[in-house]
């Protein structure tokens, strides 16, 4: 396969390869036409950057065609990507390509609505689809890989990506990951995954969240493998792509997997050229389920989006741990607040944690590794690198053999009875239940101190809630500590999501239980009743006698 200092030296690779390189719907391009296509956009680039300005570029994009291709002319120019979020609005949007210093942005037809009103002084747009685009293109046709770069041109320390985190507790930080970094996962990923030119990886997480572009793009490109491309994620679409393309990888990121298993089984469930799938936080019963259904096994790894720590799956690893440490990293499980060392998980016969609140501690790399660091975020920068360490804002437990299992983020930690525990272990046991398509757990705050736990459930079809049912599988499950069975229940059509399908918990937390969907409650813990209008004004109340705010 030949190894490469950038991502640049990967897209130069493809031209003169005339193999199908890139699906989209009815469209076919060759890797010789995506290396075409990926110079022309690097010179109208060139031309279009003011001198001195920062080489960066605002992508506003659905998965379209266009979304690799200004990937691939970014690493040919020596840019960089700020990939803006579509569901972000007004001044939020606005700050994104402001904030990343982006003097153009392109977008698409269905998007312009979103810059409407915005004031981006300076910022040139380029609109996808259009005459003047076209244009602009054509006159930029003769270029080659390479025939246009910007100063300095690509290097391995060249910025390719500013990517956002999750702005759930302020605005996002763009971290960035540089062309040496993005060609050495992508290699990496391809060798452990052993990628091969015949295979297709099949997009159809956003493009401009790291998972797509880090796990499944990158790989790809190093593999010189083909890509397949779904413009929005859909669970009813999902086969029916895979078996146009002829896709043999995909990734996932948060309840992607959850809706794939709500879809209505066929008989050709197992009719299709997968091989796997790649990602994080399908959940071991969910893996297990898909497995079982589809033929498709599903590896769960870990890559902090900052690049400060990664988990390798070995073969000896055990269902529901992700793996171990990556060669070079020292992982540690540690208490946030003191950086001790947390004690090894116990689990039992069947695999579950029995002391979650001892073992359970943010996961912190102490040794060197390869965080970038943040755009013009410095304070941030300096959070993550407290003390020497880089603190991941991730919970893990680490069992007696050394294996590390996911628990859920920090933020998602709930303290109740002066017990901390984690939302995703909670998550983890109320996903057996067979009514549940989907879950979610997170904090409401408890009337006097602390929290409470609250669960949304969203029903398979056909699935009505009974609240004796839940109660008796909640009483059935050996590893429930006494503080982690739900105090509400909400029963939600559908899980409120994110644009890169992870449950939209801030959302929930907002809403607590004073919220449009039906809520059940265990008023005296084990028996769960509808949540009436008056059980709500008696809770306001309560928690307005105690000096708490909901």
């Amino acid at each position: 396969m030949g190894s490469a200092g950038t991502v640049a030296e990967l897209v130069q690779r493809q031209w003169g390869d005339h193999r199908p390189g890139l699906r989209s719907g009815d469209l076919v391009l060759s890797h010789h036409q995506v290396a075409a296509g990926a110079a022309a956009r690097a010179a109208l680039l060139v031309d279009l950057l003011p001198r001195g300005a920062e080489p960066h570029v605002a992508v506003l994009l659905d998965n379209t065609p266009e979304y690799p291709l200004w990937l691939s002319a970014a690493a040919l120019a020596g840019a960089a990507v700020a990939g803006v979020n579509p569901t972000r609005r007004g001044a939020e949007l606005a700050r994104d390509v402001l904030h990343t210093d982006c003097r153009v942005l392109v977008t698409e037809r269905a998007h312009l609505p979103l810059l409407d009103g915005l004031d981006l002084p300076g910022v040139r747009v380029l609109v996808t689809g259009t005459d003047t685009y076209e244009q602009r293109l054509r006159a930029c046709a003769g270029a080659t890989p390479g025939s246009a770069t910007l100063a300095g041109g690509p290097a391995p320390g060249s910025r390719l990506l500013l990517y956002f985190t999750s702005g759930s507790t302020g605005a996002p930080k763009a971290a960035i990951c540089t062309q040496g970094r993005l060609a050495t996962a992508g290699a990496s990923l391809a060798a452990h995954f052993r990628v091969r030119p015949d295979d297709v990886h099949y997009i159809c997480m956003p493009m401009f969240h790291g998972n797509a572009v880090i796990a499944d793009w990158a790989p790809a490109l190093a593999g010189r493998a083909g890509i397949g491309l779904r413009r929005r994620f859909s669970a009813s679409r999902f086969l029916d792509d895979v078996r146009a393309y002829g896709a043999t990888y995909f990734t996932y990121v948060g309840r992607a997997v959850q809706y794939l298993l709500a879809t209505p089984e066929r008989p050709d469930d197992r009719d299709h050229s997968l091989r796997f799938g790649f990602g994080t936080e399908a959940g071991a019963v969910d893996a297990a389920r898909f497995e079982a259904r589809f033929g498709v096994r599903l590896v769960e790894g870990y890559g902090s989006s900052e690049g400060g720590a990664a988990i390798r799956r070995t073969p000896d690893t055990p269902p529901g741990a992700v793996g171990r440490a990556a060669p070079g990293d020292d992982l540690a499980v540690v208490d946030p607040a003191t950086g001790e060392e947390r004690p090894p998980g116990v689990l039992d016969a069947r695999g579950r944690l029995l002391n979650g609140s001892e073992a359970i501690g943010e996961l912190v790399n102490r040794g060197p590794n390869p965080f970038e660091g943040y755009w013009r975020n410095e304070a941030a920068e300096a959070e993550r690198r407290r003390g020497g360490w880089y603190w991941t804002g991730d919970l893990f437990f680490r069992d007696a053999a050394g294996f590390l299992h996911f628990a859920g983020r920090t933020d998602d930690r709930l303290r109740v009875d002066s017990e901390n525990l984690a939302a995703a272990m909670i998550e983890n046991i109320l996903a057996r239940w067979v009514d549940a398509a989907a879950v979610a757990v997170y904090a409401v705050p408890d009337p006097a101190a602390g929290d409470q736990v609250m669960a949304a459930l969203a029903l398979r079809e056909g699935a009505a809630f009974s609240p004796a049912a839940f109660a008796r599988f909640l009483a059935a499950q050996p590893d429930l500590g006494t503080k982690m069975a739900p105090r509400f229940v909400r029963v939600v059509p559908r899980m409120p999501v994110t644009a890169t399908n992870k449950v939209h918990r801030v959302a929930l937390r907002r809403e607590g239980f004073r919220c449009a969907d039906p809520v059940w409650w265990a008023r005296e813990r084990g028996a769960y009743t509808p949540l009436t209008g008056a059980d709500t004004a008696a809770l306001v109340a309560e928690y307005s006698a105690h000096g708490r705010v909901l």
